[in-house]
């Protein structure tokens, strides 16, 4: 059974979820009042820092815990339903597995626990080895895998049902940069296929390059969700100019010019605040004639992990975000 033509595949209202931590039993509120909704066939990525709410929203959205208020739907059902769960692929943080068991066998058991029979079983498991570039390793022992083959063979089963919905917790941990490269490739391939994927991560460059939008998730509160194009300013807030052929005078008059910048033998690196300032460099090369020149010249944009550290730090990150982006280091 599909969910209606406009309803979101995850929809959180107000959702709110307190734990009772410590001797003296105190509350916590991992969650306070989230409002989210994920449409059909988008990658979105979720982010925070440690303890922010990631994973309570995923136990969540998995029917693992219930909320204390609000409300949160999946396909526009309860989470906790056995239809929902049977549309849902999950891979948790920190899986579990059978390591005395091979590759092979562990996603067979997987694809019986989903329900699958006879050759059915056989041909998923045969093509899930070969999309996380595991067949070399179908018949050895799990015991036997680095971290980044585990998390190969977790994605691996989140799959195996040919699920709707991908929900992902921390998925690139453990992998090296052509695994993250490999993975980003196959959630690309999801989406390419009609699926939806929610993924949490720290890794912020695999985000600015899959994700759809994002979520930026702060002491339980949703601080800000959108495209990238909405949330990054693309305006530019330095200038980053290499210099050759300089020396004396004109480079101590060119440093004067700079907010920040980098001697390395005969080169000069600059960050100037805006294209009035590059005029004046540009002024400078030309009055030192020679061989003076620019040798690159590179504007600089606010990126995802300044946007991102400028929220989870307060006031002082923010401060320093600033500077750093205004100086250009």
């Amino acid at each position: 059974m599909s969910s209606p033509v406009n309803e979101p595949v995850i929809n959180t209202f107000r959702l709110t979820k307190v734990y009772r931590s410590g001797f003296r039993l105190k509350s916590v509120r991992a969650l306070d009042s989230l409002d989210l909704q994920i449409e059909k066939g988008e990658i979105f990525g979720f982010l925070g820092p440690n303890g922010a709410g990631k994973t309570t929203l995923i136990k969540i959205l998995m029917g693992l815990s219930k909320p204390t208020s609000g409300e949160a739907s999946v396909f526009g059902e309860s989470p906790r339903g056995a239809r929902v769960k049977s549309r849902v692929g999950f891979l948790p943080e920190s899986p579990y597995f059978y390591d005395y068991l091979t590759a092979a066998e562990f996603l067979k058991l997987s694809a019986g626990l989903s329900g699958m029979r006879g050759q059915e079983v056989a041909h998923s498991v045969r093509r899930l080895l070969k999309l996380v570039r595991m067949e070399h390793a179908a018949n050895d022992q799990m015991r036997g895998f680095s971290r980044g083959m585990l998390q190969r063979m977790g994605i691996a089963q989140a799959l195996i049902n040919d699920p709707e919905l991908v929900i992902l917790d921390e998925p690139m941990g453990g992998l090296d940069p052509v695994g993250r490269k490999e993975f980003r490739d196959i959630i690309v391939a999801l989406r390419e296929r009609g699926k939806t994927v929610f993924f949490s991560t720290h890794i912020l460059t695999d985000v600015e390059m899959i994700c759809d939008r994002v979520g930026i998730v702060i002491s339980g509160k949703m601080v800000d969700v959108g495209r990238l194009s909405e949330i990054l300013t693309e305006e530019v807030e330095s200038i980053e100019v290499a210099i050759a052929g300089v020396s004396g005078k004109f480079r101590k008059v060119l440093e004067r010019v700079a907010r920040h910048s980098i001697r390395s033998g005969d080169s000069l690196l600059l960050s100037v605040r805006n294209e009035s300032d590059l005029d004046k460099v540009m002024a400078i090369l030309r009055e030192a004639g020679g061989d003076a020149r620019i040798k690159s010249l590179v504007p600089q944009r606010k990126t995802l992990e300044d946007y991102f550290m400028a929220h989870v730090g307060g006031p002082a990150s923010r401060d320093a975000a600033g500077r750093r982006n205004h100086d250009g280091y």
